[in-house]
């Protein structure tokens, strides 16, 4: 049993505590108490969110970590890939946030496309026929930007995994096939987030199968479809899905986690996935360290059934 509960780590992010890419309100809670109810609900390891949010300083950061006994894992740096004029604003964040996470000993830079407002209109929805797609000089800009990144990321000694996001232009499977087509020069490895995998038309099992030579951070998110399904009908943004809880406590949405970790196991993955419950700030009847404990407690319960069933 201990050797299967070895190879699967869970850590935290902000954004279960409605810390999402952007400052907000919610960037004002304090960040001490969101650590100390990460530890209290059974964590390990933490995101370091948007840059921004925790303190960028690391001789005050690390401190806050280690008292904790927390490991820093990375951090997600959404960027304008798309846009040539973008290029050294978007090489530039990735080298700020990389010093900080090399200074802290994290292994992931985790990379994601801007989310754009013309596609954020059609989050979850990139099939339909009217759904702005990027050109193939876009597309050659991507594999060009990407490229620069990992030279950023390698000089820090980074990891760099690309995490396709909702509202953004690469969101979907087939999306995600362009993406990987256009960055075949690269070693740039897939963060398969499974909330979004579902949101944008795709199965976690079947992507984490496809990329399992790619697969090196997972973030674990359920999904509610029932509540996917009105968003695609009514047309909400991305933000707009999120107030009304399209995303839930692990084990209450849709998603087959038991057949997601078989298949990670499977296919030999081993290290941490980042479970997150992205949120609206302050919403009613949300409570952010009950409910990361919850799905801590559900996965960990995935776990010990994969266990018993090894040693059956």
């Amino acid at each position: 049993m201990t050797s299967i509960h070895q190879r699967f780590l869970f850590a935290c992010a902000p954004d279960s505590w409605g810390v999402l890419d952007y400052p907000g309100p919610s960037w004002n809670q304090s960040y001490e108490k969101m650590l100390d109810e990460m530890v209290e609900a059974g964590y390990t390891g933490t995101e370091l969110g948007p840059y921004g949010f925790f303190p960028t300083d690391p001789k005050i950061l690390q401190p806050q970590l280690q008292d904790r006994k927390l490991k820093l894992l990375g951090s997600f740096v959404p960027v304008n890939m798309t846009d040539p004029t973008a290029g050294t604003a978007v090489i530039e964040r990735i080298r700020r946030v990389g010093d900080l996470l090399a200074t802290l000993k994290a292994p992931f830079l985790v990379m994601a496309d801007d989310m754009h407002p013309e596609r954020n209109a059609f989050a979850g929805r990139s099939r339909d026929s009217d759904c702005p797609k990027l050109a193939s000089e876009q597309w050659k800009h991507v594999g060009k930007i990407v490229a620069e990144a990992e030279k950023v990321a390698n000089q820090f000694g980074l990891d760099l995994v690309f995490h396709p996001h909702i509202g953004t232009y690469v969101e979907s499977p087939e999306e995600c096939e362009r993406f990987y087509d256009a960055c075949s020069h690269s070693n740039i490895g897939l963060c398969l987030d499974t909330g979004h995998c579902v949101y944008g038309y795709g199965d976690s099992v079947s992507e984490a199968e496809k990329y399992q030579s790619k697969l090196r951070l997972v973030h674990l998110k359920d999904c509610d479809t029932r509540i996917l399904d009105d968003a695609r009908r009514n047309k909400w943004n991305f933000d707009e899905a999120i107030e009304h809880q399209v995303f839930t406590i692990i084990g209450q949405g849709s998603i087959d986690f038991p057949a997601f970790f078989r298949t990670l196991l499977k296919n030999d993955y081993s290290g941490w996935s980042v479970i997150e419950q992205d949120v609206k700030f302050d919403a009613p009847g949300v409570n952010p360290k009950a409910s990361v404990a919850a799905s801590l407690k559900y996965l960990n319960g995935v776990i010990d059934q994969m266990a018993r069933s090894a040693t059956a």
